[in-house]
């Protein structure tokens, strides 16, 4: 039993980063129905900046300052990435595009601080505590924190500010918000800005824990777009039950059978549910009128 909550405090420990990351996919999706497939790169760019500050202003200043980084950042990809295309009604041009400035954006961060990964220092002690024979970091504990506020904070964002309700309102029908006044231009730049932010604070989050490079980010942003479909991708609840499921299946799978295998559950549950229910284990499935 201890070996079993020992594997479960570690799978949601590395769930509650994929549910912060996917939570970011479903804030583009119910907005314009589009997603940032170079999502993983923002949580790279975030933890990589975060680095960079950290030593000169501290964590407190430096957190920020990785929030308007990511917003600028997430801004920039709506304006060159996804805008173009919406206006051009093209799919398979905010696909392409999000995936050309992911790879740019990576290719920017190899050649500013280099190939190798790199050790984040952690704000917290590396001791671990034991809870009725359960190790865990300190900082996994945090993961777990930061990454539920965060997405407590973006659900109060969305229900109480009038910015958030004009993100409500164009979720809810893009049309008819237009045709209230709703600039739904800028709603959607909105949305990419909060998915960027809320990827950048996910890699602040995850860097003390594992190591920090230009490549951390593409399994993640992969493993978190799996997550966003088997929740559903209008379903924050959704998001939060899939990054628990697949972190804690991962952790089991590696344990009992062998690290290389632990990508596969994840990969087999993403096939059970696109094939019984592929809006999603809390997706709702969309009528469209033609």
């Amino acid at each position: 039993m201890v070996i079993l909550a020992q594997l479960a405090a570690s799978g949601i420990a590395v769930g509650a980063i994929y549910a912060a990351i996917a939570f970011g996919y479903q804030l583009t999706f119910a907005t314009s129905k589009t997603l940032n497939f170079g999502q993983g790169e923002a949580l790279m760019l975030g933890a990589l900046v975060g680095l960079s500050l950290v030593g000169w202003t501290g964590y407190w200043l430096m957190l920020p300052c990785v929030l308007v980084f990511g917003a600028a950042q997430g801004a920039v990809v709506e304006r060159l990435g996804i805008r173009p295309a919406i206006r051009a009604r093209s799919e398979a041009g905010w696909i392409m595009s999000t995936i050309a400035l992911g790879i740019i954006f990576r290719n920017m961060a190899e050649n500013i601080w280099g190939r190798d990964d790199l050790k984040f220092p952690s704000p917290l002690s590396e001791a671990p505590l034991v809870f009725s024979g359960v190790r865990m970091l300190p900082m996994e504990l945090l993961v777990v924190a930061g990454a539920l506020l965060m997405m407590v904070a973006i659900e109060l964002f969305n229900r109480y500010s009038i910015y958030g309700k004009a993100i409500v309102a164009t979720a809810n029908d893009r049309d008819a918000a237009g045709l209230m006044g709703i600039d739904t231009s800028r709603v959607i730049t909105l949305s990419y800005a909060l998915s960027s932010m809320t990827a950048a604070f996910a890699g602040v989050l995850v860097a003390p824990v594992t190591l920090t490079g230009a490549t951390m980010g593409a399994v993640l942003g992969l493993k978190a777009f799996a997550v966003a479909i088997i929740g559903g991708l209008n379903s924050g609840i959704g998001a939060i039950v899939g990054g628990l499921i697949l972190g804690i299946a991962e952790t089991t799978t590696g344990y009992y059978l062998a690290t290389g295998y632990k990508d596969v559950p994840g990969l087999v549950l993403l096939l059970l549910v696109l094939s019984f229910k592929p809006a999603g284990l809390f997706g709702k499935t969309a009528i469209r009128k033609v």
